[in-house]
């Protein structure tokens, strides 16, 4: 099966009908269709942009009709997180509905399905439906993070389809209270769920902090997972330069690169790159270039090969 994966839409519709229309898909009977490939898609296709419903339409349709396959991203996540009420805090949700960060950052889905009841419960049952990871021959796909680890604690837990359900996201919303906790390594499923859907942060050594683009203080910093070659923790962070450079230069204590099978590629989006869309490693692509801030919606066509072709990609938008 060759597969065209394409990154985070966000509520650009236009957008992807455009991309799937260069990558030679037509629209037939309802849905987005090629005759000889399949579509990937790699999650959070909601809040930001102006096309909430019509982009989980299109994506639903070429679902239904065997013509997409798609992971959740953190986006999805947080949505099923807002609508669930929080059994810890009574007429509050899993992700909390009282504070205005939260509401802001889910005003353009919630805008769409304002005072449509049944339809919000019929995308929130939807977004259940998707899995965290998908394994194919091949590739490997998940939204922010491929981590062996953390997938083989979360596999048992979840059911044969790799989704989540209503009690389980009870647990995954559950963040650790304490430091101590929370730099433990012993696993946890909001542990693992946090680093398949939004990446890996490691905390900075006693003392460094850096401020982030909103004038926050930060002591734990989101790293290049799939680089080995950083072993510093300026080098690692995943930071814009000027938030890099307030990161201590000494080394990390232990390196927090993640091994990949290197006889398959792996897929991601989430990181809101820039630029030419290129490889981040020997085996891991990202397909996440800001189409949501006016950037770059991509897709990356895959057809078998074991190592990342740069003449792949494709993309509309800047």
């Amino acid at each position: 099966m060759s597969y065209d994966i394409i990154g985070d839409i966000h509520g650009h519709a236009d957008a992807l009908k455009a991309l799937l229309v260069q990558l030679g898909y037509r629209e037939h009977s309802g849905a987005w269709r090629h005759p000889e490939r399949q579509t990937i898609f790699l999650g959070d296709f909601i809040d930001r942009g102006p096309q909430q419903t019509e982009t989980l339409d299109i994506v639903r349709r070429m679902m239904d009709t065997g013509r997409a396959l798609a992971v959740m991203g953190n986006h999805e996540f947080n949505a099923i997180a807002w609508f669930l009420p929080n059994p810890r805090a009574p007429g509050d949700s899993l992700r909390s509905n009282r504070l205005d960060k939260n509401r802001r950052q889910h005003s353009a889905f919630l805008n769409a399905v304002a005072d449509k009841p049944l339809q919000h419960k019929s995308y929130i049952d939807w977004f259940l439906s998707l899995p965290l990871w998908l394994e194919l021959p091949g590739l490997n796909i998940v939204h922010a993070c491929w981590h062996p680890d953390h997938l083989a604690y979360l596999a048992p837990r979840l059911d044969a389809d790799r989704c989540l359900n209503a009690d389980l996201m009870v647990e995954a919303t559950q963040e650790p209270e304490d430091a101590a906790e929370k730099n433990s390594p012993e696993p946890s499923l909001f542990k693992a769920v946090e680093a398949l859907l939004k990446g890996i942060e490691i905390p900075l050594p006693p003392g460094a902090s850096f401020w982030d683009k909103d004038g926050h203080a930060r002591q734990h910093v989101r790293i290049r997972w799939w680089d080995s070659t950083a072993t510093t923790y300026d080098q690692v962070a995943l930071l814009p330069d000027t938030e890099r450079a307030q990161l201590p230069k000494q080394p990390i204590p232990e390196p927090v690169s993640i091994r990949q099978d290197h006889g398959k590629l792996v897929f991601i989006g989430h990181y809101w790159m820039t630029g030419q869309p290129e490889s981040l490693s020997d085996s891991v692509i990202c397909v996440d270039y800001s189409v949501a801030k006016g950037g770059k919606l991509v897709a990356y066509r895959w057809d078998g090969e074991a190592t990342p072709n740069r003449a792949n990609f494709q993309w509309v938008g800047e």
